[in-house]
């Protein structure tokens, strides 16, 4: 199985033009992936840069046949044309999709800086071994006090997502609203977190969480041990990344280590402000 996340920043290249199947083409060409988590993918936003107000989701829909596109919007706003303007995170997979799951998360107000509200969006797929959840998420970048809101928030879900599996509900009736579906506490947590490995953020996600749920870890350090994570932003652009930094990130839930076997960062590609990653697992 294999897996690309990837900051898109809306399709925007190195070359400030907004091209989604350059971004479609430079994801294949990483790997025949199974997963693909994208962040930064807008519905109707002419203001960002370069954009004509594209559908970003279908256009990347169109480039990647054979796969299914699940789209959590955060930002939801009217566009002053009777249309409305979206942004946010989507996740295309060609596994089967069992249920999905879109959770906003925490945006405490911090009205010295500005911010967005944030969500993650959660997948549940039919891996080769079993039932697996697939969360994508981009928390804030300008406010470390909503960051660590929305990481014990994603502690939390991942706390709740545990406890399904361990006490299931009663089955419910196949094709209703309460019926009973897999929701494993096997995982895998991906996005771009906006901190870095030595963050306070960064330790708070990775701790025993509380309630035995399984531990999420670090998916880099695993194949890598200590070798420091390579930059996932401002690689090929002096921007607001000064200097580069890694903050593009795969975790995984301990049940899953074994399975890791390789996690790379593209460093070539110039098709957006961030650099995809790449994790493969064994069946």
């Amino acid at each position: 199985m294999k897996l690309i996340t990837w900051n898109i920043q809306w399709g925007r290249g190195i070359d400030l033009k907004v091209d989604l199947a350059r971004i479609a083409r430079s994801a294949r060409a990483i790997a025949d992936f199974d997963v693909l988590c994208l962040q930064e993918v807008a519905v109707n936003f002419p203001a960002l840069a370069g954009s004509r107000g594209e559908n970003q989701v279908e256009e990347l829909s169109r480039a990647l046949p054979g796969y299914s596109a699940h789209y959590g919007i955060a930002t939801d706003v009217d566009d002053g044309h009777e249309h409305r303007s979206r942004f946010c995170n989507l996740i295309f997979t060609r596994l089967p999709v069992i249920q999905v799951f879109r959770h906003l998360l925490p945006w405490p107000a911090d009205p010295k800086v500005p911010s967005m509200q944030r969500i993650a969006i959660e997948v549940v797929v039919q891996a080769p071994w079993g039932p697996l959840r697939v969360t994508t998420t981009h928390l804030e970048y300008y406010s470390a006090m909503q960051r660590m809101a929305q990481v014990e928030a994603l502690r939390c879900l991942h706390e709740e997502a545990c406890g399904h599996a361990a006490f299931p509900r009663s089955p419910g009736d196949p094709g209703e609203p309460f019926a009973a579906l897999p929701r494993p506490a096997s995982a895998i947590l991906t996005g771009d977190f906006n901190f870095k490995p030595e963050s306070d953020e960064y330790r708070r996600l990775t701790a025993a969480p509380d309630g035995g749920a399984s531990r999420l870890v670090d998916a880099w350090q695993l194949v890598h041990h200590a070798k420091p994570h390579p930059p996932t932003a401002g690689v090929h652009e002096d921007s607001w990344a000064k200097p580069p930094y890694c903050c593009d990130f795969i975790f995984v839930t301990e049940d899953l280590a074994s399975r890791v076997c390789a996690v790379s960062v593209d460093m070539q590609t110039q098709a957006s402000d961030h650099q995809p990653v790449l994790m493969e697992l064994t069946d």
